[in-house]
């Protein structure tokens, strides 16, 4: 009985910390709380982060964190259940899922993934440190997850341990369906590419757009590589090469991440997507790019 007593206790006391995070982190955060959900371009709903425990349960949950290379545990929502609630079950028949950071980071996601493997909105550390971490990818820069972070229960599934942390964006202030081809047009190769270049586009679309932009689409946290120069036209194709294996070894104190190791044939990885943007050269838009 004493130790049912105990444990229920601890249960309890784990439930009002996470309340007390969550108070704390939206009356003490300078980032915006409110999370903007669209389809394709139109507002259907925008949260603040308190309105979060009316759809969805909060619960803790234990992963390997990629970024820091050891396991975190972090508060979280489910995302089926919360983006069953704001968009409806219709959110499944969607192409992707497109979510707009604080830093620009840009990733676009499959819903497919979403209904394959269990992914999670983390809003606050388990306990009662800063919702940071110390990202071991990028130069152990320190960064702020808030508002929220996209995490996956990875512990006992080697492709997302394989993945990295291509699809884990933190800072996370809209969420958005969409299509790839409607979202992002101007990424698409030639025509007649080969299947090479085939192979290097979709790899691109999961390493690199989140952060990179071709002819103005996709991330905008780092420089465009296509308009009005390739960076296959000023860098030589070793060096390329080398920047996307090794950043940290052509420039110094780059945040810029290698690609992701445990990727399987990795150095075919790279020099596919060299080939994607060797090919891009040949499509450029009409009329200059950005704002």
């Amino acid at each position: 009985m004493k130790n049912l007593w105990y444990g229920g206790f601890v249960i309890a006391a784990l439930c009002m910390l996470a309340s007390l995070t969550k108070l704390v982190f939206a009356q003490d955060s300078g980032v915006n709380t409110v999370i903007e959900f669209k389809n394709k371009g139109e507002i259907v709903q925008t949260l603040n982060l308190h309105e979060f425990d009316k759809l969805a349960p909060a619960s803790f949950l234990k992963i390997f964190e990629v970024h820091e290379k050891k396991m975190r545990i972090y508060q979280v929502y489910p995302a089926r259940l919360l983006l069953d609630q704001v968009f409806g079950k219709n959110w499944r028949r969607a192409e992707e899922i497109v979510f707009l950071c604080v830093d620009g980071y840009q990733p676009s996601i499959p819903v497919a993934k979403f209904l394959a493997y269990d992914a999670y909105f983390a809003f606050a550390s388990a306990d009662d440190t800063p919702f940071m971490l110390n990202n071991v990818l990028q130069n152990n820069e320190m960064v702020r997850l808030e508002p929220l972070y996209l995490v996956w229960d990875n512990l006992n599934t080697s492709e997302l341990l394989e993945e990295g942390a291509a699809d884990m964006p933190y800072q996370i202030k809209g969420i958005e369906l969409t299509s790839f081809a409607a979202r992002f047009p101007a990424l698409f190769p030639p025509v007649n590419a080969s299947q090479e270049v085939q192979q290097g586009f979709l790899h691109f679309r999961k390493h690199c757009i989140a952060c990179h932009t071709i002819n103005g689409q996709g991330g905008g946290k780092a420089p465009e590589l296509n308009y009005p120069l390739s960076v296959t036209e000023y860098i030589k194709p070793e060096y390329l090469k080398r920047w996307i294996d090794d950043p940290s070894s052509i420039r110094y104190n780059t945040t810029m991440p290698a690609l992701t190791a445990e990727i399987p044939a990795r150095e075919k990885v790279i020099e596919k997507i060299i080939a994607y943007l060797t090919a891009m050269k040949t499509v450029k838009p009409e009329q200059s790019v950005g704002p």
